[in-house]
């Protein structure tokens, strides 16, 4: 690995003042000595790890430039300026910005060698979105421009597939003058001003991450490529920091997947504080944090709960409830993956009928899971006062909205998240957006809010806006009119294999998840006054 000096670190990445341990020394000697490779020749005992401190957004110092043999291609000419490329992507490896034909002229006179200011020009879009349209307004039309961070990308494609139709991105294979293109690229967006905030639509809620005070995950985390636990978190940071701004949060991390990618030593990717104690007592802990907090004349502060479901809906499932219960001002962030997949893939209480998990094994005996799925979204309803939103990443607006209500929620707030784990649930890399839209429109994991500021009945608080065809039992795929029930989601995914014969016919196991999942669906328009 390149050492921790020539590698990029993102804009937004410097740590805030008033660190516990010297960052800079951190940074210099214990995070270059594990990307030279020597830290176990180099380095004594540290004080920092003795007291389990590391600083904020080391990981920004990490190298995966070498971990995968493509990396995305943008082509400007066919760019709208969505930006679900920037939101979607989980190791924050993509960076959006918008500037004027001034600034960016000015600023690219200033690159030394007329090829690179020439290629560089070429990564900055037309789009109507920032162009025309603030021009209209009277404002100078901008330019978007998009960047990759070749030391953060893993080579997942996602921001290939999200694109989508519009195709301005493709994967291309990596060469080593390619990294250092994009090395010499990612430096000359380092420089630039920020994004001016009239170019940032506050209507248009994946325009958040153009703003810096939203890039409060650094990348550089050890999760899987793809990993959809990952995007979930840097948008809930996003969507945090840029209404509350960079220092108003704290995370309490319950032990799982999150925890450990995102604290292998030295690396850590937040730029926030953040702190783990046990797999079971996230909630608990926050309890604690939220009375000193206030005690201080901290009690505007955020303060969010991050955990699987293996912690949240399982182990640490009575202390969840009793938090809920406390009407303490604390948030919480639920990674539903539907399986311990810290642990290798074990089944929990929101793994759903007929899945092939371990513990609930696909064999001769048992048939995959036999149990019902635990709704966690539902049971938590049931508490007083409690905001609670189901919502998946894909779902940008549905999911940053409920992040942003849940913020301005005076009280308990939960959000389950849908959050594809590719290896368990079987799937490519790429595919993360894809299963959790797919996982909406076959009714596997229904979006909706429940807000008790709405009303005094459960109807009133509850709206299952967002999801297809709501009134129907199942929505219908537009171009075949095919009927899109669990069946259909089932086959997509290597954790229902096992359950279709060899003519693909499915098992009664798996028609009877489709009717539990149809039984749940019937009970959330029930609820929310629709059936």
């Amino acid at each position: 690995m390149e050492s921790s000096e020539r590698i990029s670190k993102p804009r937004g990445a410097e740590p805030p003042p008033g660190d516990l341990v010297d960052s800079s020394d951190f940074n210099e000697r214990i995070v270059g000595a594990y990307n030279r490779g020597t830290a176990d020749a180099e380095l004594p005992a540290d004080e920092g790890m003795a007291r389990s401190w590391v600083p904020a957004a080391t990981a920004a110092l990490r190298d995966f430039s070498h971990l995968s043999l493509e990396i995305p291609n943008f082509i400007a000419e066919r760019c709208v300026g969505c930006m679900e490329c920037v939101t979607e992507c989980p190791d924050s490896a993509l960076h959006g910005i918008v500037l004027d034909q001034e600034t960016l002229g000015k600023n690219l006179a200033k690159v030394p060698h007329w090829d690179n200011r020439a290629s560089f020009r070429q990564q900055f879009a037309l789009t109507t979105k920032y162009h025309q349209l603030m021009e209209k307004k009277g404002e100078p039309g901008g330019y978007f421009g998009l960047f990759v961070d070749p030391t953060k990308c893993k080579g997942c494609g996602e921001c290939v597939e999200v694109c989508g139709e519009h195709q301005a991105l493709r994967m291309v294979s990596k060469t080593e003058a390619d990294l250092e293109w994009y090395q010499a690229a990612f430096h000359f967006l380092e420089e630039l001003p920020e994004t001016p905030a009239h170019y940032i639509n506050e209507k248009s809620l994946a325009d958040m991450m153009l703003a810096e005070r939203s890039l409060l995950y650094v990348g550089g985390a050890g999760s899987c490529m793809g990993c959809g636990e990952a995007t979930a978190i840097r948008m809930m940071l996003a969507a945090t920091g840029f209404v509350h701004g960079p220092d108003s949060m704290g995370i309490v991390a319950a032990t799982g997947c999150n925890t450990v990618f995102g604290s292998t030593y030295p690396f850590n990717p937040y730029r926030v504080p953040w702190t783990n104690s046990l797999f079971e007592n996230a909630a608990a802990d926050a309890m604690g944090i939220r009375l000193r907090w206030d005690q201080i004349g901290w009690s505007t502060k955020k303060l969010w709960v991050i955990g699987g479901d293996g912690a949240l809906a399982d182990i640490g499932f009575q202390s969840l409830s009793r938090m809920l219960v406390s009407g303490m001002d604390i948030k919480v962030l639920v990674l539903d993956t539907q399986a311990y997949s810290n642990t290798g893939g074990q089944a929990s209480s929101t793994t759903y009928t007929a899945q092939d998990a371990k513990m609930s094994a696909y064999g001769s005996a048992l048939h995959g899971k036999r149990e019902r799925r635990k709704e966690l979204g539902q049971i938590a309803i049931a508490h007083p006062d409690v905001f609670v939103a189901q919502t998946t990443p894909a779902h940008t607006n549905h999911f940053y909205k409920a992040i942003l209500a849940a913020n301005e929620f005076p009280g308990p707030a939960v959000i389950n998240c849908y959050s594809c784990c590719l290896p368990e649930h079987g799937v490519a890399d790429h595919l993360a957006a894809h299963q959790a839209r797919l996982a909406v429109d076959t009714r596997v994991f229904p979006l909706f809010v429940h807000d008790p500021r709405k009303g005094p009945r459960i109807k009133d608080r509850l709206s299952l806006q967002g999801n297809p065809s709501v009134k129907e039992d199942w929505h219908r795929q537009p171009r075949t009119r095919e009927e899109m029930d669990f069946i259909y989601f089932a086959r997509t995914e290597g954790r229902f294999a096992k359950q279709f014969d060899r003519e693909g016919n499915p098992s009664p196991e798996l028609l009877r998840a489709r009717d539990e999942r149809l039984a749940n669906w019937h009970l959330l328009q029930e609820l929310a006054g629709i059936r």
